[in-house]
């Protein structure tokens, strides 16, 4: 069983004692957003063969992880970095210290620990094509060494992500675009270049259309990447969590709408008050992320986990 944490929210940001409370403790309580189930997941040792932790800021998490190691555990960091102007990350730090963090979880835990996400790619008024050819060409060379993965991919106009683009763009007097899948192929296939000349291999998620000669389908729950971390093979289902992704299969132990950094293409969050004002009711201590209002089930076996998420 790999543990996802979380695509729905940036747990090491924002969660980071609530994760390892919940460790020590052997199981969290989640509750599935799409039917409102409640059910408690196994984080015993035994049962889970890796974590995937997706942030944007790992620096509140950086002095626990030596403790999730101690505890038997294997983690992969899928770390997204842009270096985007605040129009369209409001709150996140900056490029600089997060490349510094990126470093130090290699040096410390080996290169495969840590995958760096240039993603998603938006183009506006603010960031057109060749500002992001220049920018991803000095990130990609800060972090030669670093990392052995970029994972990008262009934004997906979901339905949250088109309502907060257009409130940031009313606001902040900027525009954005939509191009067609030709121009983000030569977009990407730039990028790929620059990567490649730092010893870096482009990967791209969940778009298969976009993929460009000498890249791969990213697998960002990657079963290869958790079976060097872990020193055995991780056996697993590759399904995917949307069309075109080919990740093996996770549990996820987010919330949606608890993430504050209140970024312009946010798909997981409606509201930024909401998501600030469900960050100030966390408790740390709490079997779940957030209050459900609802008690667990019995635990259940990991085999039985596989099922039901």
């Amino acid at each position: 069983m790999i543990i996802s944490a979380s695509y729905r929210t940036d747990i090491p940001a924002f969660y980071s004692d609530w994760l390892l409370s919940r460790l020590k403790a052997g199981f969290c309580g989640v509750v599935n957003p799409y039917n409102s189930n409640v059910r408690r997941v196994s984080l015993a040792p035994h049962d889970v063969d890796g974590i995937v932790l997706w942030t944007k800021n790992l620096g509140p998490m950086m002095d626990k992880l030596p403790a999730i190691v101690q505890m038997g555990h294997v983690f992969c960091v899928q770390y997204s970095v842009t270096g985007y102007p605040r129009e369209l990350e409001l709150s996140v730090i900056g490029a600089e210290k997060a490349i510094g963090h990126i470093k130090l979880v290699s040096e410390r835990f080996g290169p495969r620990s840590v995958v760096w996400r240039y993603d998603p790619i938006l183009i506006t008024d603010l960031t057109p094509v060749d500002w992001h050819v220049e920018n991803f060409a000095s990130l990609a060379s800060s972090l030669r060494g670093g990392v052995d993965e970029v994972v990008v991919s262009f934004a997906h106009f979901y339905q949250k992500t088109t309502r907060n683009l257009d409130a940031s763009a009313r606001t902040n007097g900027f525009r954005y675009s939509h191009p067609p899948d030709g121009e983000k192929l030569a977009v990407l296939s730039q990028l790929s270049d620059i990567a490649r000349s730092e010893h870096i291999r482009l990967t791209v998620c969940a778009q298969p259309a976009l993929i460009p000669p000498g890249a791969k389908a990213a697998r960002c729950v990657d079963l290869d990447r958790l079976s060097d971390l872990r020193g055995r093979i991780v056996r697993g289902r590759e399904s995917g969590n949307r069309p075109g992704c080919d990740c093996a299969q996770s549990i996820d132990i987010g919330d949606y709408d608890t993430c504050p950094h209140g970024c312009a293409y946010c798909y997981a969050v409606r509201r930024r008050a909401l998501a600030r004002q469900r960050h100030r009711e966390h408790d740390p201590d709490g079997e779940f992320l957030v209050a459900s209002g609802r008690a667990p089930p019995a635990p259940v076996e990991a085999a039985e986990q596989l099922k039901l998420f």
